[in-house]
């Protein structure tokens, strides 16, 4: 049976996500790639270069074709040839300060 997410399987995904803490200061940036493997109400799985699998959150619009051409992940200097897809996220770590 095909689904809506056939056509994402087994293409190539840049990532960057950059994690704020609760007041948008930025802790880290973070890039990698890889192979989307699968796509459940549970994430997009996608096995990285150096074989580990991550999870994005189950939501297809953040895949953005990609402009050909060749990209550097700034964290490492590796470069990437051509990806498929693009998504960038931003994680903003909760206040330690709860509403009474």
């Amino acid at each position: 049976m095909t689904t809506e997410f056939d056509q994402y399987l087994g293409k190539h995904l840049l990532v960057g996500i950059t994690y704020l803490d609760h007041k948008e200061k930025v802790i880290e940036k973070r890039q990698f790639h890889g192979k989307i493997t699968r796509i459940t109400e549970r994430g997009i799985f996608v096995m990285q270069a150096n074989g580990e699998e991550f999870s994005l959150p189950p939501d297809i619009r953040s895949l953005k074709p990609a402009k050909p051409g060749t990209y550097r992940l700034r964290s490492t200097g590796e470069v990437v040839e051509n990806p498929d897809f693009i998504s960038t996220w931003t994680r903003k770590e909760p206040s330690p300060w709860k509403d009474r």
